[in-house]
């Protein structure tokens, strides 16, 4: 390997290594940032209510867990309304009333939520059902009627035939 290779590896190799640096001290030197209220009965309050709410962006985490623009949107708003003296019920029936049950992240038991109480029971139900009866059918065809595996021997009792076409 010639000098000038040999000092532009060595450069490539320092670079990398403080970039590793630089990105280990980062990390070591972040705090969590904090909590946007100045009243932490009101930050434990928000927190409180943000946990009973979806995102209605990422549907798998309440808007306290996520990230998501909207839920930071969300947040905000449910600290302003408790600032202007909102209670925590009126709180959850405002964002009920403005994006309907399924923000709630524990939905109440009534005919219009029976879908998101019901539907993964009766899915599970219905799937091991087919199932069922799928292998029950299965079971009780004859042999000959599966297509026999190709890297199994022919039976010993007769020619071989070829595979059936494709």
């Amino acid at each position: 390997m010639s000098r000038d290779l040999r000092s532009r590896a060595g450069a490539w190799r320092a670079t990398a290594a403080g970039l590793a640096l630089a990105a280990a001290l980062g990390g070591a030197l972040a705090r969590e940032a904090p909590p946007v209220a100045d009243d932490p009965v009101l930050e434990a309050k928000v927190l409180r209510i943000a946990a009973e709410l979806r995102c209605l962006v990422c549907q798998n985490q309440t808007i306290a867990d996520s990230h998501a623009d909207l839920a930071v949107d969300l947040r905000r708003q449910v600290r302003e309304m408790l600032q202007r003296g909102a209670g925590e019920r009126e709180v959850l029936d405002y964002m009920t009333a403005r994006y309907g049950d399924f923000v709630l992240y524990r939905p109440p038991l009534k005919p219009t939520t029976w879908v998101l109480w019901f539907a993964p029971g009766v899915l599970l139900v219905g799937g091991a059902a087919v199932l069922w009866t799928v292998l029950r059918r299965r079971s009780r065809l004859a042999a000959d009627r599966f297509e026999p595996d190709l890297d199994e021997e022919p039976p010993a009792d007769g020619p071989a035939s070829p595979p059936p076409p494709r």
